[in-house]
């Protein structure tokens, strides 16, 4: 799979991921009354995150708002904060995702932008797509606990009599749906940042060749540099002899025979 396909497909599967995030978040069917002891009632209950719900057998529907927040179960309220969470970041990703696609030109933008803007939306898809599954878990952890908790307080007494009804609640459409959305939104992230890979630019290693400029008779030194010349105040004087360059030093370390006459 090309690099250009890849993050397109990952755009995508992330933007449906992303929709049905949001439709989990808004649906009230999270929880659903159990009718597996009583299939005929003329009511039927239904909660979501937002609002409870009860439909009548006649079909009229009557919904009723949490006017409450700090009445509310504290799962419930964390399950609200991860959906919330994971609808914001996945909303950041995907307008980060646009400007990274390969496909589209802004200006004079670099593969090495475009590598770097694919990445991060990507690692925001998966965490956005963590947040729904964990808030969806959640919320179905709690159902499951509810859900066996209520079966064993209705039988109870004497006899093992049937001695309260309590109402029951099991899984809804909007988990599964919720499930689904977030992991289109893990894989679709998990795509991206595989696509990051192509679309770095390759590093290109250079040997640099280091020359020095050659001077006539210059002396490096520590502290900076100084031509040496035959001309200046600390030379010394030269005596030549026999067509011969010779120094003061050298005439006094090799005597000749005529110094001896």
């Amino acid at each position: 799979m090309s690099t250009t396909t890849c993050q397109v497909v990952g755009f995508l599967l992330s933007l449906l991921g992303l929709a049905g995030c949001i439709a989990a978040t808004g649906m009230d069917m999270w929880s659903t009354q159990d009718l597996y002891d009583n299939p005929v009632t003329s009511v039927f209950q239904y909660e979501g995150l937002w609002r409870s719900c009860v439909r009548q057998s006649s079909g009229f529907t009557e919904c009723r708002p949490y006017f409450t927040i700090l009445g509310l179960p504290a799962m419930l309220q964390a399950v609200r904060a991860l959906m919330i969470v994971g609808i914001v970041l996945g909303a950041i990703s995907l307008l980060v995702s646009i400007f990274a696609l390969k496909c589209i030109r802004i200006g004079s933008m670099e593969d090495a932008a475009k590598a770097n803007m694919t990445l991060t939306s990507g690692i925001m898809f998966i965490i956005s797509g963590l947040c729904a599954i964990v808030g969806v878990s959640v919320f179905a952890n709690m159902l499951v606990t509810n859900f066996w908790m209520s079966t064993a307080n209705m039988y109870t007494g004497m006899g093992g009599m049937v001695q309260t009804v309590q109402t029951r609640y099991t899984f809804g459409s909007a988990l599964f749906v919720g499930w689904v959305a977030g992991g289109l939104t893990l894989i679709g992230g998990v795509m991206m940042c595989i696509a990051c890979r192509g679309l770095a630019p390759e590093e290109t290693n250079y040997k640099a060749v280091s020359y020095h400029a050659s001077g006539h008779n210059v002396a490096y030194k520590p502290g900076g540099f100084k031509a040496s010349t035959a001309f200046g105040p600390n030379s010394r004087n030269k005596k030549i002899y026999d067509g011969g360059a010779r120094t003061e030093d050298e005439v006094q370390s090799h005597p000749s025979k005529y110094d001896y006459v």
